[in-house]
């Protein structure tokens, strides 16, 4: 049927519909507490321990709001947001991308890229862009389906790659160990991977370093900006976060240094001061 022969009174029960469907969505949110969507073994960002770096950036928010924060756990991939968020279980999920459409956006908290991991002792240490020619030949670790594995490609290294899948459970599988491990061992060259997920594990051993990769010039970008992720319709609650985000921006870059995850300026070119 053509729209414009729905009758008048079905478009006013619609709209009615329609109004109190977002009224009952802003209603979800908790004042109580900090409801945090989270997976439960995304290390090192969320841990069902306490000890990601999303886990203390919400403990921190949690503080400035002056409420308890307390979580739903879900791993995650295909239907968290629909199946968390959207069903009202949380409030907020920590660490989203900028731009999605499945959530309302607060202001990013920070900007950083994905980079190349590398042994110290390698030739491949100097290397700062996917194009270098002394990475033909060389096995290099990417996750399918991720930016970097497209510029890869597109760099003629699509037979150098050594794919890793990218949704899994990670309570039972570690991409990114595994990745780390075999660059430790020589059994990779070289391991492309997003700063967040790397650069806090690269801190911690002597013999990685994580380069950020600033130069690509070609393909998908390298950096994106991170923001917190809050239910579609929620604008209260969103610029009560932005507020929170500009007021204590010097304590959550803090936080996140200290983890070791690499912070870039706003355009993603170079580290941030």
């Amino acid at each position: 049927m053509h729209e414009w022969l729905i009758p008048a009174a079905v478009l006013l029960v619609a709209s009615l519909a329609a109004t109190a469907t977002g009224a009952q969505v802003a209603d979800l949110r908790s004042h109580e507490a900090l409801r945090v969507c989270a997976d439960p073994a995304a290390v090192p960002m969320s841990s069902e321990d306490g000890a990601g770096f999303e886990n203390r950036l919400a403990v921190l928010i949690g503080e400035k709001l002056g409420v308890p924060v307390s979580y739903t756990w879900f791993p995650q991939g295909p239907g968290f947001i629909r199946k968390t968020l959207r069903a009202g279980l949380c409030d907020v999920v920590m660490g989203y991308a900028q731009g999605d459409e499945m959530v309302l956006n607060t202001n990013h908290y920070y900007t950083s890229a994905y980079g190349i991991v590398t042994r110290r002792d390698n030739p491949l240490a100097s290397v700062d862009l996917l194009e270098d020619p002394a990475l033909k030949g060389q096995p290099i670790g990417v996750v399918a389906g991720t930016p970097p594995a497209t510029n890869l490609a597109q760099a003629g290294l699509a037979k150098d790659m050594r794919g890793w899948d990218l949704f899994v459970d990670r309570r039972i599988e570690d991409p990114v160990g595994d990745m780390l491990a075999q660059v430790k061992s020589g059994e990779l060259a070289a391991a492309v991977l997003w700063g967040p997920l790397a650069g806090p594990r690269v801190k911690a051993d002597p013999d990685l370093q994580f380069t950020p990769l600033l130069k690509e010039t070609s393909g998908p970008k390298m950096f994106y900006r991170i923001t917190m992720g809050v239910r579609l319709g929620e604008d209260e609650w969103k610029r009560q976060l932005n507020s929170l985000i500009r007021r204590n921006q010097g304590e959550i870059d803090a936080l996140l240094r200290d983890a070791g995850v690499p912070i870039l300026d706003d355009y993603g070119k170079g580290l941030k001061p």
